[in-house]
Formats: structure tokens, C-alpha cells, sequence
């Protein structure tokens, strides 16, 4: 396969222009990307972080850039013990992790999975937040931390709008949720009510966090210069610290706020279309949300496979592989998983699991089939990690330019399966990155647990600022009292 992928260099005169070789190459050609293009995708990103950013243009911007209320990163001087809220599906976390300010450490105590029953997720509301305020009970009894009155960092992974970092209001369910008398209103409000009804236990303040901004916290404590939070997994997001001058929705001009930028629905406004081919369209028509979500529907885990089943059946019918015979397996869609992707693309094992995977999918192969399949697998997850390394460099270059640096030196929290798993994903993108953010030196950090351990974080870090806004009201006003007193002595 090295070889053969050797030979095949896209616009090289190898193979010959009848070789079938030569018409897989063109369909491979679709999914490459030039230098050039992938600046231009940057480009037109960068425009609409600034319409995502506006008091008037955010609402038709496709990357909303959601203010998350969290204003800054950790310092080091956090510490405590802080419960984490987890809901994201229709099993639940609840977590008791403790920061140790000496150690630098984030230390997850104990966790506990609790389940939530098919017909609760139809039922109403109250009963929801009643099951989840009665499993945290349960989990604090069992751990002897009933009497405590922790805070608590909360991850709800679904839409909302937060006005605060202790308010969000759920803009509507997904995943199968649809419990009444939630969509609309405040979920921090529901929770704190639930618990209040059973009247055993309390909580302390309650911080919403969205998983991105996890990940990105998470990593903040070990390493203080990290600013960027980015997913690549199932779905894809980033998050950054923008200057609050820049963030027109929020008041106030002083300092920064993390951006939830929700980069998944780049493109959603027809911007992407030069570079979506026929098998991303037929993906996204495919979907359950045709026309959103765009740019994940390009490089996310939930669809890679996919378009690679796709793109493995055209070749097929056009006679390219395997003879011209398809599978019942290859021809149902969503069966080609995208862990296949990593397996195939693997350096020492991946001509024999491509093989293996071919086989479990019922087709009669030869080993040009297998190294073209690689191929294809490598054209598709190579798209992936230089779309996502354009979007980050984006970013990268924002902060720079918004901090007027002549170099940039930050760190990236990253977490998900696609980066973590595939053999290539990382390196491909850290090379995109170098190439159009050259003036940024980044380092990546492979993030631990961010909706739980990074919940707490962000919880920590809201106290902090909590207690230096005290201290900072404390000291004025013994300001006022000199003044004061000094004034009626004269």
C-alpha cells in the first residue's frame, strides 16, 4: 500500500490515463484539498466568527459563537471539592471531584452512572429533574457527603441559550428527550426546584458548562496557557477566549469570555458547497437534519464512515473494485463503522485488517482491492484533518491578531475518538495548522474526562473570580471609610 500510495500522487502521469487506477484517482481527487483552498476555507470562516460574534448578524450567522459567561482560565490557585452533573443521554454521571492547588492535580473521587428510564425521557419535566435531584441524593448518601453543600458544575448537552453562568434556558430537546415544561425555560432553576421539593440536602452554586468548554478547562489547570477547547469525535466544536470588546451580546468591554463557536454549522449558508462532493451531499440528504451542520457532516466521526461506504460503492459499480460485485453488507447504509477507517489506516497491521474488514462485509477482494480501499480511507480521513487544521488555525490566528502578538504561544485541549483513535488524524492536522497559522506555536493536550473534571473547573474558577470580586468590594469600601474619615477630621 505505501507503494502504491507512493505512485498514486494526485496530478502525477502514473498511471497510464485508460488504467483503472487513473478513475480511482479521479474520484480521490475530489476529497483533496490545495494549500490554496484551504486558506480560502479559513478565510471565509474567519468572516463569520465575526457575524457569529454581532449584535445584529448573529442570528443569521451559521457559526453562532455563543457567549459562555466563563471569563477566564484556570491560574493554578483553584482548589476544593466540587460535585459534576453530567446529562448528555439517556444515561447520567454524577461525579464528587476534588483540585488540589499543591499537586496541580484535578482528582476524580467517585462517579456513579445512573440510568434514565425510556418513558421518563416522554414524561414531564418535574419528573425528570425529581429522578436526577434523587439519584444525586443517593450518590451523597453513599459517600457521606450529604450534610456538605458542594458546588456543582453541570454539563447539558443539549441546545440552549445561557444568559449566566448559572442560567440557561433549553432552546429544545434532541436525542430522543421530550419531557414538557422544559423547552423555554431555566434548567438550572429546574434542578435547584427539584431539589428543593425534597428538602434532605443541598447544593451550592451551580455553573452550566457545555463539553467543549470542559475539555478546554480540564486541560487549563495542568497547563495555564490553554485557550482553545476542541472536539473531534462523534460531532466536532471548538471554544476560545475572545476579547469581551469583541463580544457585541454581552455588556461590558473589560477582559475575555470563552465562545462556544459551534463550528459544526459552518457552511450551512451554502459557503462550503465548492468542496462538498456528491457523496457528502447524498450524507447530509441522508441525515435526520438535512442542511445543518455542514462542516460536521465532513469531518466528524458520526459520517466518515459513511462517505467512505458511499464513495467504496460508486467505485464498485463503476467496475473499479472487487470486481464489479457489491455486498448486502457494503449496500446498507451506516454499516461501514468509522473505527473501520483507523483499523484500515493502520502502519503495521492495516493491509491485514482491511482484509479482515472486507471479508466481514462479504466481498471478494484481491490485494489491489484492499490497497485501493486503503486509499480511499485515506483520502476521506486526510479531508477530515486538514478542514478541522484550517478551522483551528483560524482561531489560533484570531487570538493573535486580537492580542496584536507578532507570535502566539498557546495550547490546545483536545479530546474525541477520531483524534485520539485514528493512527494519522493528529499529525495530519498539527501539519495544517503549522502551514496557516505559522505564527502560532501550539501545543496539544489530550483532555481528561472534560464534562466531568472540566465541569468542575469551571466551577472552581467561577469562585475564584466570586472571591476576588468580594475581596476587591471589601477593600473599596475600607477605602471609602479612610476617605470618609479623613474628610470629618478635617
Amino acid at each position: 500500500a505505501p507503494e502504491l500510495r507512493s505512485k498514486i500522487t494526485l496530478g502525477s502521469r502514473w498511471p497510464p490515463s485508460n488504467s483503472p487506477i487513473r478513475s480511482v484517482q479521479r474520484y480521490l481527487e475530489r476529497f483533496h484539498l490545495t494549500r490554496e483552498k484551504l486558506q480560502e476555507v479559513s478565510e471565509r470562516l474567519r468572516k463569520d466568527l465575526i457575524r457569529g460574534l454581532g449584535k445584529h448578524s448573529h442570528h443569521k450567522a451559521p457559526v453562532k459563537m455563543l457567549p459562555t459567561f466563563v471569563r477566564a482560565t484556570p491560574d493554578g490557585t483553584e482548589k476544593g471539592d466540587f460535585l459534576a452533573l453530567d446529562l448528555g443521554g439517556t444515561n447520567f454521571r454524577v461525579l464528587h471531584v476534588r483540585v488540589m492547588e499543591e499537586q496541580q492535580r484535578v482528582l476524580k473521587m467517585d462517579s456513579q452512572i445512573c440510568a434514565i428510564p425510556k418513558e421518563m425521557m416522554q414524561g414531564t419535566g418535574e419528573q425528570l429533574f425529581d429522578h436526577i435531584a434523587a439519584c444525586l441524593y443517593d450518590f451523597l448518601l453513599s459517600h457521606n457527603l450529604e450534610r456538605e453543600t458542594l458546588p456543582l458544575g453541570f454539563t447539558f448537552s443539549f441546545p440552549c441559550e445561557q444568559k449566566e453562568i448559572d442560567k440557561s434556558i433549553l432552546i429544545r430537546w434532541t436525542k430522543g428527550f421530550n419531557c414538557s415544561g422544559v423547552e423555554g425555560e431555566d434548567v438550572v432553576k429546574l434542578l435547584k426546584e427539584a431539589i428543593r421539593r425534597r428538602g434532605d440536602y443541598d447544593i451550592g452554586s451551580v455553573a452550566m458548562v457545555n463539553d467543549t468548554v470542559g475539555t478546554m478547562m480540564s486541560c487549563g489547570f495542568r497547563d495555564q496557557s490553554c485557550e482553545i477547547g476542541m472536539i473531534i469525535g462523534t460531532g466536532t466544536n471548538a471554544c476560545y477566549m475572545e476579547e469581551m470588546k469583541n463580544v457585541k451580546r454581552v455588556e461590558g468591554e473589560a477582559g475575555r469570555m470563552c465562545i462556544n463557536t459551534e463550528w459544526g454549522g459552518f457552511g450551512d449558508d451554502g459557503s462550503l458547497r465548492d468542496i462538498q462532493t456528491e457523496f457528502d451531499v447524498v450524507v447530509d440528504e441522508m441525515s435526520i437534519n438535512p442542511g445543518v451542520h455542514t462542516f460536521e457532516k465532513m469531518i466528524s466521526g458520526m459520517y466518515l464512515g459513511e462517505i467512505v461506504r458511499l464513495l467504496l460503492v460508486r467505485l464498485t459499480e463503476d467496475g473499479l473494485l472487487f470486481g464489479g460485485r457489491t455486498s448486502k453488507a457494503l449496500l446498507t447504509p451506516e454499516a461501514f463503522e468509522t473505527k473501520f477507517i483507523s483499523e484500515i489506516e493502520e502502519q503495521d497491521n492495516g493491509l491485514e485488517n482491511t482484509q479482515k474488514v472486507l471479508s466481514k462485509f462479504g466481498l471478494k477482494w484481491d490485494t489491489v482491492d484492499s490497497c485501493v480501499v486503503r486509499l480511499v480511507c485515506d483520502a476521506i480521513s486526510s479531508r477530515s484533518a486538514r478542514l478541522c487544521g484550517a478551522a483551528l488555525a483560524t482561531l489560533a490566528n484570531r487570538i493573535r491578531v486580537n492580542r496584536r502578538q507578532e507570535r502566539l504561544k498557546t495550547t490546545v485541549g483536545v479530546d474525541g475518538t477520531v483524534y485520539k483513535k485514528h493512527p494519522n488524524f493528529s499529525e495530519e492536522l498539527r501539519a495544517t495548522v503549522r502551514l496557516l497559522a505559522p505564527k502560532c506555536d501550539i501545543t496539544f493536550l489530550v483532555s481528561e474526562d472534560g464534562s466531568g473534571k472540566g465541569a468542575a473547573m469551571v466551577t472552581a474558577v467561577a469562585q475564584r473570580l466570586a472571591r476576588q470580586s468580594r475581596l476587591l468590594e471589601e477593600s473599596d469600601g475600607e477605602t471609602d471609610d479612610e476617605e470618609e474619615e479623613e474628610e470629618e477630621d478635617q
